[in-house]
């Protein structure tokens, strides 16, 4: 097991608290990993991705989860501080609390949008990004994974909005969910945030390896979880739309691996395809015996940190071209 050698909590803006760890070596090539969701947190599965020897990997708990307060599954915390811009600003202070000058950014799904958005502002602080199952937070990818996929699950659809009022149904589900959550009645809330689970764990079912999350049967992980995802995609993760794409122009001389299942169906392959066009500096690596993760993604992912081993700027080892 991987511990850290450094931890603690970084107080923030409007009362917030955040958990941060290090580990690895305090000369290592500094790289920030963003977990996803957005509610997900960080597990400790997630420091093996980081060889000890080579890196100074910093993980933390985004606002509202993990081991950061308050937590969203509280009904009384506000989340109207919780937003992308919060979430950019809580990272580039977590930077200069931990005297880092420039740092590999690292993540996964959602984590990707955040770690955009943060580079996008801050390009001279990211020596080089390593990002897996690519996505933009648009309302298009919004609409995909809670409408459209019902194409493909139509009896598992049909029971995900079951809870949502028909004068509800047609409009943003997202948002609809993010308002069971708020409900009075403490039964409405939870069934809201299993049936929100029910559904995450279905459009991730294929997966090659898949097996349904353990922690989706945590009642507190389940109501966090689901109060963090629903305020964020009600919202289109507040960004403008085709914001991080519009962007890619920031990101020029910074180099980049990014890491997408063929049969990813929660995050469909074209997204990936259109960053790596607009991003000169960047390498996409298809994997094609995995979904939004199983398979080799996590090898593939871990692979393309370590090309940023032994480097203090500059481009990863074997830059390369699109792989599809």
């Amino acid at each position: 097991m991987i511990e850290p050698y450094d931890s603690g909590y970084l107080v923030v803006s409007d009362g917030n608290s955040l958990y941060w760890e290090t580990i690895g070596v305090p000369s290592g090539v500094p790289v920030v990993y963003l977990h996803g969701g957005p509610g997900s947190g960080c597990t400790l599965g997630m420091r093996r991705f980081f060889d000890p020897d080579v890196f100074r990997a910093v993980l933390f708990d985004q606002r509202g989860c993990g081991r950061s307060t308050p937590r969203a599954d509280d009904p009384d915390t506000d989340l109207s501080t919780n937003t992308t811009a919060h979430l950019v600003a809580d990272l580039e202070r977590l930077r200069e609390h931990l005297g880092i000058e420039r740092w590999v950014v690292a993540g996964a799904s959602w984590g990707v949008c955040l770690g955009l958005a943060y580079a996008q502002t801050h390009p001279t602080r990211v020596i080089g990004m390593a990002l897996g199952a690519i996505t933009s937070g648009s309302h298009k990818e919004v609409e995909w994974i809670t409408r459209d996929m019902r194409r493909i699950f139509p009896r598992e659809w049909e029971r995900f909005v079951e809870p949502v009022p028909e004068a509800d149904r047609d409009g943003n589900l997202a948002a609809a969910y993010a308002q069971l959550l708020a409900h009075p009645d403490a039964d409405v809330r939870e069934n809201a945030a299993l049936r929100w689970c029910q559904w995450e764990d279905t459009h991730l079912s294929l997966v090659p390896g898949w097996t349904p999350s353990p922690r989706y049967q945590d009642p507190t992980f389940r109501m966090m979880f689901a109060r963090l995802v629903t305020h964020y995609w009600g919202n289109d993760h507040f960004l403008a739309e085709n914001q991080l794409l519009d962007g890619m122009g920031r990101l020029a001389g910074i180099p980049a691996i990014l890491v997408h299942g063929r049969y990813d169906v929660s995050g469909p392959l074209d997204t990936a395809w259109e960053f790596s066009r607009q991003w000169k500096g960047s390498r996409l690596v298809v994997v094609d015996d995995a979904g939004h993760g199983g398979g080799s993604f996590t090898s593939e992912l871990i692979e393309g940190i370590n090309s940023f081993a032994g480097t203090a700027g500059g481009r990863p080892r074997d830059i390369g071209q699109t792989e599809a």
